[in-house]
């Protein structure tokens, strides 16, 4: 009897034990939130705002640093066609695109294309610094060169010159006559040759469609400076004493007669 005792002994212990890892339905309690206001009635801890001082006090130096210089204040709103913050977004686009080209010996940028809404502030008088980039390019664009055959470079000028905005451009120059319509179309002094490719400073998020710009999806080429926008107009304002930022006849209508 003793080994069949023992049998039902082991047995029951082992139901035991497996009735003792079974798992119970875990529920999910309902959750909890609340809102809490920050407005002036809340006053920083002294610990933490004297820990992040120094980080903040090195932060402001670096972004304050003058880099150049502003002899006026240089907005977008100015202008019919081409604004004075529009060509200088422009120009300088196309002359870091090309630093970057002549480094990696790759074919000179033709033009650069840039959006209205894609600058977010003016530059007032006074020092330029790199705060003033951040306050222009809030975003972390990209700078990209697109290779577009002139006849997709033609799309481009039919969408500019029917655009409700002066999106910035350089490199080239567009003659509308009196009634809206096309006169003529040069890129670096040039007519356009259809067959043609060109190669287009921009913004990694206008060659991707935005603001409507379709056109670029008729591309050949990509190429990735590695330069945000932000940086590259950090780096063109160490290298200009004085910024130039003016209405010109890149981009014009025809009086009426």
């Amino acid at each position: 009897m003793k080994p069949l005792f023992f049998k039902f002994f082991i047995t029951f212990c082992v139901l035991l034990s497996f009735a003792g890892c079974k798992q119970e339905r875990q529920a999910i309690a309902q959750p909890q939130a609340s809102q809490i206001l920050i407005d002036s009635t809340l006053h920083p801890a002294d610990s933490i705002d004297a820990f992040i001082q120094p980080y903040r006090s090195r932060l402001n130096a670096v972004l304050d640093a003058p880099l150049s210089y502003a002899p006026k204040h240089i907005t977008k709103t100015e202008g019919q066609w081409n604004t004075p913050m529009g060509n200088l977004m422009a120009d300088l686009l196309l002359d870091r695109a090309n630093a970057v080209a002549r480094i990696r010996g790759e074919q000179i940028v033709d033009m650069a294309l840039f959006n209205f809404g894609g600058i977010r502030s003016s530059i007032s008088k006074g020092p330029v610094s790199e705060r003033t980039a951040y306050e222009i390019m809030p975003f972390e664009n990209g700078l990209i060169v697109v290779g577009m055959p002139g006849r997709a470079i033609k799309k481009m000028v039919g969408f500019l010159t029917t655009a409700s905005r002066p999106h910035p451009v350089s490199g080239i120059e567009i003659v509308l006559e009196a009634d809206g319509s096309l006169k003529s179309t040069r890129i670096q002094g040039q007519p356009i040759d259809d067959e043609r490719i060109y190669y287009v400073a921009t913004s990694d998020y206008l060659m991707g469609g935005g603001d409507r710009m379709d056109f670029f999806a008729d591309r050949v080429s990509i190429s990735d400076t590695g330069y945000k926008i932000r940086n590259a107009m950090v780096d063109y304002f160490k290298t200009i004493d004085t910024l130039k930022a003016e209405t010109d006849n890149r981009f014009i209508q025809l009086d009426t007669l």
